[in-house]
């Protein structure tokens, strides 16, 4: 059996940056241990498996499909990057002729549609909590160690904590702080953190209204070069302390990229990036 399969750099308009996902185009149903397998034999933070929801779907014609997300370890419930990097495929490759795709998925549907040189992401907005500090301080140490933190929040619909740091710093402190994910494991007492935010504000000089690191070994992924779904986290998060509905973000990995993030009337998020594909081939099973 063979499987066609894409590898597309997302958040970036070139190649060998921003945040690598693979997208398989299932034309049948996969035995059910094949996705992990797959997943896991990528070695991406992602791999996006897009299947027809009817037997008479088609890839080219069909604005409806099932989305399902992989890390190398684990499946997860969202994944911003590679929906952006699965409609990007479906736009680009096989020409799909619908001005929005929309997923079907464990998050619920969403939406995908293009602008411009952008794949613009209808995703859920999810709002972060004050989080006790003493619950989480070995944990923050572990992170970002006597730097000092200006705020912890809590977002408990994605399990992220979000630990802002002081806005003295600049966004070279971020870029350039040695994170040993790893150690996160053994520093996390509560038993309800998946993933760990640190992000900045953006400084007057610069264009971005913030900036962000991502770090989630409880899933596979020690750090993600960037990444949609928490930006759903930060833009709610940002939104409210910055008093804005648009704003430019950027992710500080070693890879990088940007994302352009818009608060809708309707309690959601839209969220925009390039994209570039770099691989196109088949999977032999």
């Amino acid at each position: 059996m063979q499987i066609p399969v894409f590898m597309v750099d997302t958040f970036v308009n070139r190649p060998f940056s921003g945040n690598p996902a693979a997208v398989c185009l299932l034309e049948n149903d996969l035995d059910e241990n094949l996705h992990q397998k797959i997943a896991t034999e990528m070695n991406l933070s992602e791999t996006a498996f897009i299947r027809k929801l009817h037997p008479g779907d088609d890839f080219t014609k069909s604005s409806r499909f099932g989305l399902r997300w992989f890390t190398p370890a684990v499946e997860v419930p969202l994944c911003g990057h590679a929906t952006l990097a699965s409609a990007a495929v479906l736009f680009h490759i096989r020409k799909n002729t619908n001005s929005v795709l929309t997923f079907v998925t464990l998050s619920g549907e969403l939406k995908a549609r293009q602008v411009e040189d952008n794949i613009v992401l209808d995703l859920p907005l999810y709002v972060t909590h004050p989080q006790v500090l003493q619950e989480v301080e070995e944990l923050i140490k572990a992170a970002v160690g006597d730097m000092v933190v200006q705020d912890v929040r809590f977002s408990p619909d994605t399990m992220n904590l979000l630990v802002r740091l002081s806005d003295t710093y600049k966004r070279s402190v971020l870029e350039e702080l040695q994170v040993n994910a790893q150690g996160f494991l053994s520093a996390e007492k509560t038993g309800k953190v998946k993933g760990v935010i640190l992000t900045l504000k953006g400084d007057s000089s610069g264009k971005h209204d913030f900036y962000s690191r991502y770090f989630s070994p409880w899933c596979g992924v020690l750090e993600d070069p960037v990444t949609g779904s928490t930006h759903a986290v930060l833009g709610s998060y940002w939104s409210e302390q910055l008093g804005k509905k648009e704003m430019l973000a950027f992710q500080c990995s070693r890879r990088g990229g940007e994302l352009k993030i818009s608060l809708r009337s309707d309690g959601r998020i839209d969220i925009a990036g390039q994209f570039a594909v770099v691989v196109k081939g088949n999977l032999t099973l």
